[in-house]
């Protein structure tokens, strides 16, 4: 039974990045005959105090803590037969254990699915990007085996390192995050945005947009925020951070999905996992033409892409007036999710990746 040391910042079911690629395979691939040890370095407690502001000597203290989990797993590295490193082993700029992987006896899969290569600190720790090592990401990508990336742009960067580049996309677990149509407001159109602490920014930056729609259409719509501790008055937002138990309700109480996102280079390694879970769940979806999502949406047939704020004003403004519109473009999601972003359409690309690098 071949052995797999997981190695990742976060606890399962936490961060999107593992949740959405790697965790949702485990099940299958242990069936398949893989075994599994997950070795994260930031617990829940220490989670908090990671993320928030402040707490300097608290962050020291978890850092130090993740050396010596590292050092640990240094120990038994060559008891396993792969090493699986999703984005990094430490929030530091060493690439000291990644290097050490690669020179044991088993074999080296590296996961990414953001442009980790550029800076892009959480609000908590901006004062910390010192210790960030901008060409940490392409030595870790050469002393790997096998690397996966989330989508093209993440490829063709990867592939400048190392050429056993492969690329499986950010995935849905469509048994999960399934429609519940009947969640829906039947009396006001909820436009509604999920996401996290770090990419709140962006919904920030389309409230103007937002407030024209509410000029125009007042109590007929609403405005929803899931994920994020946020709270817009004027839009009638409050909203908690993210949890598992009520994720797929909130979802579901969108009539429309939104995901804004500015053309730099950050945004155009995202793997459109927003537009994929409101797809998944038959909420009309509109999205920047940004990156992947330009291979994720199909104009007109299972969502829209906005550009411009006249785009964005003219796309919500049609879906907000037509339910069949929005019925219709949620069904064709919810297809394209099925057929190509789902759990099931790529768990056999998971197990191939694995038993290539076994067998090479």
């Amino acid at each position: 039974m071949p052995k797999v040391l997981v190695i990742s910042d976060h606890r399962r079911v936490r961060s999107p990045s593992q949740r959405f690629r790697y965790e949702q395979y485990i099940s299958y691939l242990e069936n398949k005959g893989y075994s599994f040890v997950f070795s994260p370095i930031i617990n829940e407690r220490d989670d908090k105090v990671f993320y928030s502001k402040g707490g300097v000597l608290s962050k020291a203290f978890v850092t130090l803590k993740s050396l010596w989990i590292r050092f640990k797993d240094l120990m038994r590295y060559n008891d396993f037969d792969i090493i699986f490193i999703q984005r990094q082993a430490l929030f530091v700029g060493s690439t000291f254990y990644e290097r050490k992987a690669f020179t044991s006896k088993a074999k080296v899969i590296f996961d990414f699915d953001d442009s980790i290569w550029l800076m892009d600190t959480s609000p908590g720790n901006k004062k910390f990007e010192f210790l960030k090592n901008p060409d940490k990401t392409k030595i870790n990508i050469k002393h790997a085996h096998l690397v996966i990336a989330g989508n093209q742009y993440l490829a063709n960067y990867a592939l400048q390192f190392n050429k056993n580049t492969i690329i499986i996309p950010t995935t849905i677990d469509t048994d999960f995050l399934k429609p519940m149509p009947q969640l829906r407001n039947t009396e006001r159109v909820i436009i509604g945005w999920s996401g996290s602490v770090t990419t709140i920014k962006h919904f920030e930056s389309f409230i103007p947009t937002l407030k024209k729609l509410k000029n125009k259409y007042g109590d007929k719509i609403g405005f929803k925020v899931f994920g994020a501790n946020y709270s817009n008055p004027e839009l009638g937002i409050k909203s908690d951070n993210w949890n598992l138990e009520n994720e797929v309700t909130e979802i579901n109480s969108m009539d429309i999905g939104i995901m804004p996102l500015p053309d730099d280079k950050w945004a155009n390694g995202k793997c459109g996992l927003k537009g994929l879970i409101y797809m998944a769940c038959s909420v009309a979806t509109v999205m920047s033409p940004v990156g992947v999502n330009k291979e994720i949406i199909e104009h007109g047939k299972n969502g829209f892409l906005a550009d411009s704020e006249e785009e964005w004003l003219n796309c919500l403004s049609l879906l907000i007036e037509d339910k069949v519109l929005r019925n219709k473009l949620g069904e064709e999601g919810k297809k394209t999710v099925l057929e190509k972003y789902s759990v099931e359409a790529n768990k056999e690309k998971y197990l191939k990746a694995f038993q290539s690098v076994l067998n090479a």
